[in-house]
């Protein structure tokens, strides 16, 4: 999504450049440089739009990606040295605005990767989508699937959203809105696949605004939330329900804004997190890691 569609570019820039002053202090800023460790910059134009990362659960240090609006229809696969692998192609869909993709349970408890086609930057869509498929069992360069489809509302109408995020333990979807004063957090369940007429469910405010990118550790103890300029960290007790784990203060980790950051990846262990940008200002995206202390 084009947070910066709207503006001048000279105007946008200096936006850009004067943000990060106001939300971190120099010994934060410094503290986030010393804690990224760049792995890679992209330089292939195709993967230059980069809207969201997860990690496969069945394929070690491999992980998903995919691009923004308009991009093609197809899941990328790197490895965390961001080595370009191949790609899935998702039969009978297009890029409208693919914003977030996650790994999570899906029937039976095989692991799914979803797809979530929730950006809408002028809230004109009356209906937004979730895509989800299997795993699959072996990564090729050429693959395609044809995915379930999820189509749903919100309570109040059309909204722009761009971070999504499943739960490892209760399968449950979970969508955090963009533009609201104080971003919402939403629920759809693994049951509303195949179910027409579904309704998101509005769950709870949360104390920030501008969200781009979620993610659940893959043993569904931690919770990852960022906007532009910050990363917003929760521990999850054990019984704890998504939600009640939000409702607490999150803390703020380690991240240096990037020109338009709009994905966040836990590393399978939950020991680390990845961010990548989306090309802007003629700044190549470079892929992060961030070590997660204990």
């Amino acid at each position: 999504m084009r947070f910066f569609r709207s503006l001048p570019c000279g105007l946008a820039f200096g936006l850009l450049l004067s943000l990060p002053s106001f939300s971190q202090s120099n010994s934060d800023t410094e503290a986030a440089v010393h804690a990224a460790t760049p792995i890679r910059t992209i330089e292939n134009p195709v993967l230059q739009e980069m809207s969201g990362l997860v990690f496969s659960k069945k394929h070690s240090d491999r992980f998903y990606t995919h691009t923004d609006s308009e991009g093609e229809a197809a899941v990328y696969i790197l490895d965390s040295a961001g080595n370009e692998l191949g790609k899935i192609r998702l039969e009978g869909v297009e890029n409208r605005d693919w914003e977030d993709i996650a790994v999570g349970p899906g029937p039976e408890g095989e692991s799914y990767v979803y797809v979530a086609e929730i950006g809408d930057n002028l809230a004109i869509h009356e209906t937004v989508q979730i895509y989800r498929f299997p795993e699959p069992e072996r990564l090729s360069e050429g693959a395609s699937v044809a995915p379930e489809i999820l189509t749903f509302t919100y309570p109040d109408g059309p909204m722009d959203a761009e971070s999504f995020m499943v739960d490892p333990i209760s399968g449950d979807l979970f969508i955090v809105s963009k533009r609201d004063k104080l971003n919402t957090l939403f629920r759809l369940k693994q049951s509303d696949f195949g179910k027409s007429g579904v309704l998101a469910e509005e769950l709870l405010k949360l104390p920030f605004t501008s969200a781009v990118a979620a993610d659940i550790s893959q043993d569904g103890s931690q919770v990852l939330i960022k906007n532009y300029f910050k990363v917003y960290h929760w521990n999850r007790n054990l019984g704890e329900s998504v939600a009640e784990a939000l409702t607490r203060k999150p803390k703020e980790l380690p991240y240096v804004p990037e020109p338009q950051g709009e994905a966040i990846g836990f590393q399978p262990d939950g020991k680390a997190y990845y961010t990548i940008s989306e090309k802007r200002f003629n700044i190549l995206p470079v892929l992060y890691r961030y070590a997660l202390e204990n």
